[in-house]
């Protein structure tokens, strides 16, 4: 049964030139009807699959922040009346576009915890990847948030960016840590179809950053970050104790959530699925049937088991052995007994009677771990 929510808003002010996720340019779009759309979705989702409680809520897009105040308010009105949530509330939010009638609207609404996209601070560089906001914007969009009590803070960061150098990433990991915000979220670039940095690269137009650069980048990134306190918890998340990201952990630890919006996915009674993209079809159908539905899958057990051993794997204290017992009433030894001895003795994996997790060699090679637990 779902203890979590993802709503997710498709508009944009501005395309960034590495975002695959679904989004629109917000000019012209009927974001009202959509608001509209989603709280009909919200409602037809939990007549169908009740859930007793839940514990976190993610808006995510897109650009939450990018709805009017208004907007918002109706948003995050309708969240509260049909998921009472009772725990972390975050949104989403650009820097400089944010304004404090839109923080008012957050925490009048229970909003706790803003993820603020910040990926770099050189304006050069910020510019290039397609961001609208400048370095002066990053600071005072994070003063406003605490001056409206909204202290609870995630910023995300780029590396392996076109022309990031190292220095430069070290610079933005020192004015990063001065913020003092309680997490990071850190993520190396990966070039996705149907991105302007794609089309770029099909040209052979996008300099990147060797692959040595990178994984000396992400060596930095953890050094850095342990170094001024904060948690390694997975592998591109670091936060403070007890400010662990209890919405992303619902993914990691293999947990089910309801999905809302446009080319939203979600979880739900043994199902994944994922909803229409197009911003108008989803409001038809939504209007027409409730659901949105593009794609509903039953998760097979093979597939409930292997995401258990990749996702687990990406949280640094790794997979549960005992959870996994309870789970799938065997043990992920007598399925991937050899798999597991191969990687640990290539300094892989660690191994304990309790928990198998990633060793920090691993870490810069874990897709192709994660690619040994495909049955």
């Amino acid at each position: 049964m779902p203890k979590a929510v993802y709503v997710h808003i498709p508009f944009c002010e501005q395309i960034c030139h590495y975002c695959d996720f679904n989004k629109v340019f917000l000019k012209g779009q009927p974001v009202d009807e959509y608001v509209a759309a989603c709280e009909q979705e919200m409602q037809a989702t939990v007549a169908q699959f009740p859930f007793e409680e839940i514990e976190t809520v993610y808006v995510g897009g897109g650009t939450p922040s990018a709805l009017s105040a208004n907007q918002l308010e109706k948003l995050l009105g309708s969240i509260n009346d049909i998921f009472r949530p009772k725990g972390e509330f975050t949104i989403e939010i650009n820097p400089g576009n944010a304004e404090d009638e839109k923080l008012d609207v957050m925490k009048a609404a229970g909003i706790n915890r803003l993820s603020i996209g910040v990926q770099a601070f050189q304006e050069d560089l910020l510019q290039k990847i397609g961001r609208t906001h400048n370095e002066n914007d990053i600071y005072d969009t994070i003063a406003r948030a605490r001056k409206f009590g909204l202290d609870n803070i995630s910023i995300d960061l780029m590396f392996g960016l076109p022309h990031q150098s190292i220095e430069m990433f070290t610079e933005t990991l020192q004015k990063a840590v001065e913020l003092d915000v309680p997490h990071f979220s850190a993520y190396s670039l990966k070039v996705e179809e149907k991105t302007i940095f794609h089309q770029l690269f099909r040209k052979g137009k996008l300099q990147l950053p060797t692959e040595d650069d990178e994984v000396a980048m992400y060596d930095l990134l953890i050094n850095t970050l342990i170094n001024s306190g904060y948690n390694h918890y997975e592998i591109s998340n670091f936060g403070k104790l007890g400010f662990e990201s209890k919405h992303n952990l619902t993914y990691w630890n293999n947990e089910e959530y309801y999905g809302i919006g446009a080319g939203a996915h979600g979880y739900v009674n043994g199902f994944r699925y994922a909803n229409v993209g197009p911003i108008k079809k989803y409001i038809s159908l939504v209007e027409t049937k409730g659901l949105s539905k593009m794609e509903n899958h039953k998760v097979t057990d093979n597939e409930r088991i292997e995401e258990e051993m990749f996702l687990g794997l990406r949280k640094i204290e790794g997979v549960s052995v005992s959870q996994f017992m309870e789970r799938y009433q065997k043990s992920p030894y007598d399925i991937f007994g050899k798999e597991i001895d191969q990687l640990n003795e290539q300094k892989l994996l660690n191994i304990t009677k309790e928990r198998i997790s990633l060793t920090r060699k691993g870490l810069f090679v874990a897709n192709e771990v994660f690619e040994k637990f495909l049955l």
